[in-house]
């Protein structure tokens, strides 16, 4: 199966598609004005369980350093603009995405 990831910092949703077909969409928080998350593909390279911090439950790092999708101990701050960059999710969304996508998975980040 081929899985492939779009974020729409617009609608500050994510958007996990399998074999080109939408399977589900979560509400995530982006990155503040001053911080923002940067648009481009980048492609999952680790998962880190429990990464501690703000982090939540998962880390899932991005091909670009310093950049990830993670959980949030934090769960009024989905849907807004809080983050240094990273996307955030509730915990429970990004264990599911965790168990669920391959490392490799290329996420698209776009400003629509």
């Amino acid at each position: 199966m081929t899985y492939r990831i779009t974020v729409s910092l617009r609608n500050r949703l994510l958007s996990l598609y399998r074999n080109g077909s939408l399977v589900r969409t979560y509400p995530v928080g982006i990155g503040k004005a001053l911080t923002p998350t940067p648009a481009g593909t980048f492609y999952i390279i680790n998962k880190v369980p429990n990464p501690g911090g703000p982090f939540g439950a998962m880390w899932l790092g991005l091909s670009r350093p310093h950049y990830g999708i993670h959980g949030t101990n934090n769960p009024g701050s989905i849907g807004s603009q809080v983050s240094h960059g990273c996307i955030r999710m509730y915990n429970q969304d990004v264990l599911n995405l965790a168990l669920t996508i391959p490392l490799g998975t290329p996420v698209t980040i776009t400003a629509g």
